[in-house]
């Protein structure tokens, strides 16, 4: 009947928890100083836990000279993003035979002033997914929006007779969600101009 398949299903749906009354406390003094294997039943509560952030486990790896460095943030990168836009774009350095550049002022308080230059291949701009651009004076959220429609974004500052990477705290080239970074304690970089070379490969 009905009253015995409900009792039915209440029995097949009930957990049963042992409490382990029967098991005496011991106190910590005893476990500290108890040889070990021992076997003993704990409660405890989380407090806190690290690393808090997922991206913290992971560390930046040099296979040259074996140093570990934390990966940075959003806001460590977009720190040194606001610092390399203290440095005012050379417009010298535009529109040269291997790239194309565009620069506009901000209409925000701050007015920035934001270069883009677009690589060239074979002196003809390509397709968004196929380009390579380098951007001046941008932040954080400029940069994630480049690095969703093009193929590859490097950060870069207006030096004195040419263009230069940042900080190698920050990642030197953005190619979709993947970050690509070097090494401060032995990273080498070549010139800017160098990616000219590239540019022309096929």
């Amino acid at each position: 009947d009905l009253e015995s398949h409900l009792r039915r299903c209440q029995q097949l749906s009930v957990t049963v928890l042992t409490d382990h009354q029967d098991l005496s406390n011991t106190e910590l003094k005893t476990i500290l100083n108890s040889v070990a294997p021992q076997q003993y039943r704990i409660r405890a509560k989380l407090r806190t836990y690290k690393p808090q952030k997922l991206y913290q486990s992971i560390k930046l790896h040099c296979s040259k000279c074996n140093s570990l460095c934390e990966v940075p943030d959003g806001d460590a990168f977009d720190f040194i993003l606001q610092g390399s836009a203290v440095t005012a774009p050379n417009p010298e350095l535009h529109n040269t035979s291997w790239y194309d550049s565009v620069m506009w002022t901000t209409e925000d308080q701050k007015q920035r002033k934001i270069v883009i230059h677009f690589v060239k291949h074979d002196e003809m701009l390509q397709q968004p997914e196929d380009t390579l651009l380098m951007i001046e004076g941008g932040t954080l959220k400029e940069v994630w929006k480049l690095t969703k429609r093009f193929k590859c974004v490097i950060p870069v500052r207006s030096a004195e007779d040419d263009l230069e990477l940042l900080d190698l705290s920050a990642p030197f080239l953005l190619q979709g969600s993947i970050k690509y970074y070097g090494c401060k304690q032995c990273s080498t970089p070549k010139s800017i101009k160098s990616l000219s070379a590239i540019a022309a490969e096929q």
